[in-house]
């Protein structure tokens, strides 16, 4: 993917006057049926886990808006069990689904259920993460991950004075060399390719100048990544680094890292090995603002985090499926990245930001993303 930011254009969505009506049957348990929606139709959407904050928040702004729309929604967890979601797709097709919204697992394991999805002529929106290996997704809904990835990098600089949050060189800024651990997501998620890359775009020419030291070695994807987004898997890696790596009395000055629930487990693991928070404690980046990890920012333990809105993804997924279901071309402002193995699947990609302590009141309260009382909490 390339490195230049796709600009977001104006958001347009047109809804015809008519609904379409079908019969509803009852949802599978597990589920939430959305009891009380409207007459315009079953869609269902499936979603990873409730283990994560941030699939919480996205499962009930898709539904709240669907429902707003007038459809009645049938809202999946399949708590990272691939077989799972299958079943749960496969139930949503069985019981007449109009549309279907899916954050897969592992993005390479539902070609077969969405060509059943296909042949009962259902449109299929990814939803963040790219579904691949199938011709049957019609489109993709997600941010631009690869400037995702350099946030995390640009962030976690910043903490240690190098750069500027838009990743703009500070003047007169220390030298190093400073030691810095990676941390990648889950292999089976195309987005963790897509955030690594943006990560060590910004982070290899630093690393080539030994500004920056990965003591540990390990630099390769496949060497850094975390099974599923694992917090306790994070903790368990960081452990074996920091007792590999840094028994000579070295120290690690920052960490890489994709998703807040990582970043905790790294913290664990910090903790755990004597470090505290205070002047030498290491800058940590995130993903997804988790109302945890916002504490932990503003407690130190955390740098930063990336913003990623919800709401606006909710709003770009069900309008996709309105304009579908209307006979009409969603908006899109990609064409060229999101190459899925089959085919390049067009794709609408939000812009995200950086969270520090600095802007925490900013870009999270004044936009009602979260409360000062959460926070404070």
């Amino acid at each position: 993917m390339k490195g230049t930011t796709v600009k977001k254009k104006a958001f347009l969505a047109t809804l015809a006057a008519g609904a379409m009506v079908i019969s509803l049957a009852a949802c599978s348990s597990g589920g939430d049926s959305g009891e009380g929606g409207g007459d315009g139709g079953l869609v269902g959407v499936a979603m990873p886990t409730k283990s994560s904050e941030r699939w919480i928040n996205d499962g009930n702004a898709v539904k709240e808006q669907l429902e707003a729309e007038g459809f009645t929604v049938d809202l999946q967890y399949a708590e990272d069990d691939i077989p799972m979601q299958v079943s749960q797709i496969e139930n949503m097709i069985t019981k007449g689904a109009k549309a279907l919204i899916v954050a897969s697992i592992d993005g390479t394991t539902l070609t077969s259920v969405l060509q059943d999805a296909a042949d009962a002529d259902i449109p299929v929106i990814a939803y963040d993460r790219l579904i691949r290996d199938t011709e049957n997704v019609d489109y993709y809904a997600s941010f631009d991950n690869f400037k995702v990835g350099q946030q995390q990098a640009w962030s976690l600089l910043n903490g240690l004075g190098l750069v500027e949050l838009d990743g703009t060189p500070i003047e007169g800024a220390p030298a190093g060399p400073f030691n810095v651990e990676l941390f990648a997501g889950s292999l089976d998620d195309n987005n963790a390719f897509f955030f690594y890359d943006g990560a060590m775009d910004v982070l290899q020419p630093l690393i080539d100048a030994k500004t920056i030291v990965v003591k540990s070695g390990q630099t390769d994807i496949e060497q850094v990544a975390t099974l599923r987004w694992d917090g306790e898997e994070a903790q368990s890696r960081m452990e074996n680094i920091l007792t590999s790596t840094y028994s000579d009395g070295s120290v690690v000055n920052g960490v890489l890292s994709p998703y807040d629930g990582i970043s905790r487990g790294i913290i664990s693991a910090l903790e755990g090995s004597g470090y505290a928070v205070g002047p030498e404690w290491p800058a940590i980046s995130g993903q997804d603002a988790e109302l945890d990890s916002v504490k932990a920012i503003v407690a130190g333990e955390q740098y930063g985090t990336i913003f990623k809105d919800t709401r606006k993804l909710a709003e770009v997924a069900v309008s996709m499926t309105l304009a579908l279901l209307n006979g009409s071309e969603p908006e899109i402002n990609n064409t060229t990245d999101y190459d899925n193995g089959v085919k390049v699947v067009d794709s609408y990609l939000l812009d995200s930001s950086i969270v520090i302590k600095d802007n925490i009141t900013e870009q999270l309260v004044d936009s009602g993303y979260w409360t000062q009382a959460e926070i404070d909490g």
